[in-house]
């Protein structure tokens, strides 16, 4: 009779109803340690958390709502914007505050023209300990995404909010993961970077970092080569001397684009349609200024502009305009290719491959420190055993090396060849034995140990080459240890 081995997340269970037990037997199992270790158990069920993160005004809230593909957070300045928001999947539409040292309320779910309205009513930002919206999304049944105030803010206590919660001086991170936006490369981003960097360090910050170069529809002046000259200035950002040793590999990815895209109405469309047919000079001169669209006379309503200006703004009228004329016939057509053009399929890739992938082993490692961070404050004799079986679990940090290192490959000073298998091996493109060494799914388990083996010989022959800088050597040192996993698996 065969056996399998324990996964990370069974050994996980076991670990929290083992410390569950101790405390118990200890007479240290309080009701608000209990419930510590319930939120514990129940990390291990739920969604990845991913964090949208950046300075003020870098999109988070407009990209948040394109990923869902419903505008469900606020982007205007409001009391809401002010507090670090959780949205989750739901059956139905909620909203649940909590507030005022652990009051709970729920509050009216309210939709204008399409977007939720959500309203704190009496309680202000600085008494709110959670905002959650609960929301019907196939993407939120996969990630639990957590919308955080812009840093950098005119507010002190705002930007207290993001670093508490990114940052956080006492337990962990409650982030798995986190996409952090920024619209050029700026100090104040170097600056949260590189404290994300530490703090990831120390194993109180996120496991890893998707980048992305925001509001990329505006690099160019809203033209069809926006995403270009976005994608031109990300490239120049792996090897800006200001991000070494930091986050370097950044997606460029408009946001307002992709949203336009999934909520395109047939009058928008309409709209577009018959400003993208007006003679070159007519069109080019309401083109000019947001005043000159809306007043202009043109047998296209004026309130029919006014409300495209309110939802594309200047930039995406003029790009929209620009893919009709391109081709884009019919509002289906215009919807595909405003998606296309914005960047968002490449950040979904990205998503799914970096952390859905890990989706098991990131959540299980984020409640192993949550329970070592509990047990740490209730040592005793009767827990040390399961304080030493989590630590020789979180000893194993090689996943999060590989998540670390893939974020730097684009700064290697290496063939464009060495770079892409690397990023393979290392799981970039999935984390699946036979994807990392680039085999047929239906490979079997002795031909797949001896593709590693032959890697192995591989990167280490890379490894004996002379002058190799530093972060060159662990990339190829993590790629032999990727080949090592893949044979003890095989075998």
């Amino acid at each position: 009779m065969s056996s399998q081995p324990y996964s990370t997340v069974d050994l996980a269970r076991m670990l929290i109803r083992d410390a569950r037990s101790d405390l118990q037997a200890g007479s240290q199992l309080s009701a608000e340690v209990d419930a510590e270790l319930a939120a514990c158990q129940r990390r291990l069920d739920e969604p990845l958390r991913v964090a949208l993160a950046g300075t003020l005004k870098s999109g988070k809230s407009t990209l948040l709502n394109a990923l869902v593909g419903e505008e469900i957070a606020p982007t205007d300045a409001t009391e809401c914007t002010r507090v670090v928001t959780w949205f989750c999947g739901s059956a139905g539409p909620r909203i649940e505050l909590t507030h005022d040292g652990g009051r709970r309320s729920s509050l009216p779910v309210l939709r204008t023209d399409g977007r939720l309205h959500l309203d704190l009513g009496p309680v202000t930002a600085d008494r709110v300990q959670r905002l959650e919206v609960g929301w019907p999304s196939s993407l939120l049944d996969q990630y639990t995404l957590v919308d955080t105030p812009g840093t950098s803010s005119n507010s002190r206590d705002v930007s207290a909010r993001t670093l508490a919660f990114l940052t956080p001086d006492e337990g962990t991170c409650e982030a798995d993961a986190i996409v952090y936006l920024m619209r050029s490369l700026h100090s104040a981003d170097v600056a949260l970077l590189r404290k994300l960097h530490e703090h990831a360090g120390t194993g109180r910050g996120p496991l890893g970092i998707v980048g992305v170069l925001s509001r990329a529809d505006e690099t160019d002046g809203g033209l069809t080569t926006s995403l270009d000259a976005a994608r031109a200035a990300s490239a120049e950002l792996r090897t800006a001397r200001e991000l070494n040793g930091l986050h370097r590999d950044f997606l460029a990815v408009s946001g307002l684009l992709a949203l336009r895209g999934q909520t395109l109405r047939q009058q928008e469309f309409s709209t577009l349609d018959q400003l993208a047919a007006l003679p070159d000079d007519v069109r080019e001169a309401i083109l000019v200024s947001p005043g000159r669209f809306v007043t202009t006379e043109l047998a296209t309503p004026a309130a029919g502009r006014e409300q495209l200006l309110t939802a594309f703004g200047m930039v995406g009228i003029r790009i929209a305009i620009s893919l009709i004329r391109g081709g884009a016939r019919g509002a289906p057509a215009l919807a595909a290719e405003l998606v296309r053009h914005s960047g968002l399929n490449d950040l979904h890739r990205t998503l799914r491959t970096r952390f859905g992938s890990r989706n098991r082993q990131l959540k299980a490692h984020s409640a192993l420190r949550t329970l070592r961070s509990i047990l740490l404050r209730h040592r005793s004799p009767n827990t040390a055993r399961v304080v030493s079986a989590v630590d020789r679990l979180l000893a194993d940090t090689h996943p999060f090396t590989e998540l670390r290192l893939l974020a730097g490959l684009v700064a290697l000073p290496v063939p464009d060849r060495t770079r892409n298998a690397l990023g393979q091996v290392l799981g970039g493109q999935g984390t699946s034995a036979t994807t990392r060494l680039g085999l047929p799914p239906d490979t079997t388990a002795t031909h797949t140990r001896a593709a590693a083996f032959h890697a192995i010989r591989f990167w280490r022959d890379q490894l004996s080459e002379p002058l190799l800088d530093q972060p060159t050597t662990q990339s190829y040192r993590a790629a032999i240890r990727s080949c090592e996993a893949i044979m003890a698996g095989a075998a």
